[in-house]
């Protein structure tokens, strides 16, 4: 009896306002028939005008093909959405916030007939001191080893070094780690030494000109007032931007992992 072929993932970076949810609409179709991906997971929390999620929106986002939409510290910025998270367990917020807070961390999906692990941390360096995400995490990764090997973890973080500390630390426990939250794609995408897919960033789903999606003239403005100006998202054509995954079922190891950045023109 022949082996089951590898799980390919594909997983994006923050959507970001109208134009990344436009080159999703667009782009998403084509880049799941073109790398035959299996499961999709992307960052939302930043989908709704450039700060949030709304139920509508996640929605739609399942109708193109995603199968786990993860978060951030801007998911709380839309208190539409606080019902939902407790709802559908398909769009996480991360797991090592108190657990007062609506919504899970985790979740695990049917894919291709296996079951696929998507854990949501976030960072502390420059954000809010919320529970350890990597205490946190590691509990939750045992919890979860019980019932698959293929676990994905989205890693919402300020700082290269925590997201580089926390894929070594999960190394070899968890087939990818990926980074989100500062809209700029690293170029690190790696096999650590213990088979644990890894980038720093995926970068984002939105324009890439400007600052991290947002109008530069706002942006610059804010650097030399230090006015705390509110951000606006630069209407522009955008990218699609993360890697493509190729996963062991039987190991959870990844196999290979490629970086994507793709304009969409809209």
């Amino acid at each position: 009896m022949s082996k089951q072929r590898t799980i390919t993932a594909l997983l994006l970076g923050d959507v970001i306002g109208q134009p990344g949810c436009r080159a999703l609409f667009i782009g998403l179709p084509q880049l799941i028939k073109r790398h035959r991906a299996d499961i999709v997971i992307l960052n939302g929390e930043n989908a709704a005008d450039g700060f949030g999620l709304t139920e509508d929106l996640a929605r739609q986002f399942f109708s193109l093909g995603v199968h786990v939409i993860t978060t951030g510290n801007h998911i709380w910025q839309r208190e539409e959405i606080r019902p939902f998270l407790n709802k559908d367990s398909r769009v996480l917020r991360p797991a090592n916030y108190p657990s007062p807070a609506p919504g899970q961390g985790s979740t695990i999906v049917d894919i291709a007939g296996k079951k696929v692990a998507v854990v949501n941390l976030q960072g502390r360096h420059q954000m809010v001191p919320i529970d350890c995400p990597f205490q946190v995490g590691s509990a939750l990764v045992d919890k979860l080893k019980k019932q698959t090997n293929l676990i994905f973890v989205d890693f919402h973080a300020e700082l290269a070094q925590e997201k580089e500390a926390l894929g070594l630390f999960l190394d070899g426990r968890v087939s990818v780690v990926v980074g989100t939250h500062t809209h700029v794609q690293t170029a690190d995408e790696k096999i650590l030494p213990k088979g644990t897919g890894y980038i720093t960033d995926l970068g984002l789903s939105g324009p890439i000109e400007g600052v991290i999606g947002s109008v530069a003239s706002i942006a610059i403005e804010r650097q030399l007032t230090q006015i705390p100006l509110r951000n606006e998202i630069l209407d522009a054509p955008s990218h699609l931007q993360g890697v493509v995954c190729s996963v062991d079922p039987d190991t959870g190891k990844t196999v290979s992992i490629t970086r994507i950045s793709e304009n969409f023109g809209i």
